[in-house]
Order: C-alpha cells, then structure tokens, then sequence
C-alpha cells in the first residue's frame, strides 16, 4: 500500500559516503551518516530507513520503533538476525551486483598475474633485479587462450569473470549448486556433485560462490588431489571456501602450480600466518570488491527500493 514520502535516510559506515552519493541525486532524500556504533544509537528512535553494513547490531531493533527498511551496504547479510526483522516487519536488501564487474575484474587480475607471473615482477623490482627471457630456468611463461577455467559459482559474478575468460579464448566451464542450467552460452555445465571430474580439467580453478555449510572447506585436500600439478586456484569467494592448511601442503609440495587470495580464514590476516611466505602465492587483502563506483551502485539500488517503499512496488534485491 503506498506510504508517505521518505525525506530523510540515515547511514551507517566507516568508510563509504552514503551520504555525498545522495547530496548529488535531483530530489533525493537527505542524509544523516555516523560512523560509530554510539552514534546510531543516539538516533535510532527516529529512523525509518537504514544504509548500514557491518555496523549493525540485532539489539538496535529495541530502540527503532519507526525502522521499516535496512538497505545493506553489502551483498553479505550474516550479521542481521532476519527471523526478528520478519517479526517486526523491517524489510532488509541486500547490495547483491554492485561489486560484480570489480570482483570479476580482480579475479582476472589475478589469474594474469598467475599466468604472467607479474608478482615476481615487482619483487625483483624492488630488489633491483633483472630477470629476462632466457635468464630463468623454471617453466615458461603462460598465455590464458585454451587454457581451461573452472569457474565455482555461477552468479552475477561467476557469470562476468566467464565471460571476461571467454573473451580471451580460454575453455570455460562452470559449476553451481543450482540444476539450471546457466546463463553464459558457451560455458559448459558441471555438476556440484561431480565437482572433482571438473577439478582435474581445469588449468584454472577459480571461486566466486557464497560461504555456506555446503561450500566451506569445499576445496581440500581431497580438491587438490584431484588437481593438475600445473593448475592455480584463484579464490575472490570468501576464506573459508578454502582449507587453509590443505593450500598450503599442495602450494609446498607442488600438488598445484600457485594460488592467488583474496579473502581468508581470519582477516586482518595474522602476520604470523604461513601464507604470507608462500612463493607461489599472489594475496590481496579483501579489496576484490573495491571500486570508484561503489556508493553510486548502492545508492542506486537505495533509489529504487524507496521508490518501492513509497508505492507498495517490489523491492530490489530483497531478503526479508
């Protein structure tokens, strides 16, 4: 049923401005963004819609009387308790898509690092030292055309990095838990359950699916067993989808060729951690998301979900 007109937003972030997206939006509502938890506190009596990501907490549902929808910054939304949201009626959307072509991108990224192997690159620069085309004696340099990709999970952006390898002349195949068939023309079917057959094609395994129950720990020893000694594995998923101490055992014994992360176990990253003096590893620290274009995907997703809210249309992107 259509509702009043929303004039004011609040946000919550410690890094992306909600707010100066917003301010250059013709006729959009204003915007209050705090940064700290305290801070949302103090005014969380008056909110009726939210842009927030890691800084809720369940227990300002106590304090909201007026709150009616909580647009997440991110796709992710484990940390919002969406039996009680349903119970008071809070609607909650996530931010599925915004990232997608910058997290296809930085798996691509990667990939040519592995494949270039561009991170050595810019160590021996640092170290001022040269290393040129038949000064190394180790296994030649890779082009990515016929190579084999094998891409596990095919969403918004298991579906963009397929396309991105396609367009290289690169054999794609793609696995998801889903039975539809997929979106990518070109890109060749492989079931979950027969996950392994597909692991010894591919010359490139790379993971874009969510962490749930069924993918954690979904590449093991058991994975990389199956592997080819010369393959990669590329993870722009989350940690967890990875054994950690299973990638590093096949990193040093050669079971696979290199890795290049993203995410892992427990971030910040540990500087005690083992995988920081893994030669054969590329590591990035959970910036595959990032992009210039970031607040403006969001807020465009916020826009339409007002709209809805004004008119008693769909939401987009809604989880409750």
């Amino acid at each position: 049923m259509p509702q009043d007109t929303i004039q004011h937003i609040y946000a919550a972030h410690t890094f992306y401005d909600i707010r100066h997206e917003l301010e250059k939006r013709p006729g959009a509502p204003t915007c209050t963004q705090v940064s700290t938890l305290d801070e949302l506190k103090a005014l969380m009596p008056e909110v009726e819609v939210l842009v927030i990501s890691m800084l809720w907490d369940n227990d300002l549902l106590d304090i909201a009387p007026r709150l009616r929808l909580i647009q997440s910054i991110s796709s992710g939304v484990d940390q919002f308790d969406l039996n009680r949201l349903k119970e008071r009626g809070v609607h909650l959307c996530n931010a599925r898509g915004v990232n997608a072509n910058a997290v296809a991108e930085h798996a691509l990224a990667l990939m040519l690092s592995l494949a270039r192997r561009l991170y050595e690159a810019r160590d021996n620069q640092a170290r001022h030292h040269w290393s040129t085309t038949g000064t190394d004696p180790r296994p030649r340099l890779q082009e990515l055309s016929e190579k084999r990709a094998l891409i596990v999970g095919m969403g918004t952006i298991g579906d963009r990095v397929a396309r991105l390898c396609l367009a290289l002349g690169m054999k794609v195949s793609g696995a998801r838990h889903s039975a539809r068939p997929l979106d990518v023309a070109g890109v060749e079917q492989v079931s979950m359950d027969n996950l392994h057959a597909g692991l010894k094609d591919a010359d490139y395994v790379i993971l874009t699916c969510p962490l749930t129950e069924q993918t954690r720990h979904l590449i093991n020893a058991a994975a990389f067993g199956v592997m080819k000694p010369d393959a990669c594995l590329v993870n722009v998923a989350r940690g967890p989808v990875v054994e950690e101490a299973a990638l590093i055992e096949a990193l040093d014994t050669g079971r696979i060729a290199g890795a290049a992360l993203d995410t892992y176990d427990e971030e910040p990253l540990p500087s005690s951690s083992a995988l920081w003096s893994r030669p054969n590893l590329v590591m990035t620290g959970h910036t595959a998301g990032e992009t210039q274009f970031y607040e403006r995907n969001v807020v465009d997703i916020l826009m339409k979900n007002l709209a809805a809210l004004e008119t008693g249309g769909a939401l987009t992107n809604r989880i409750v």
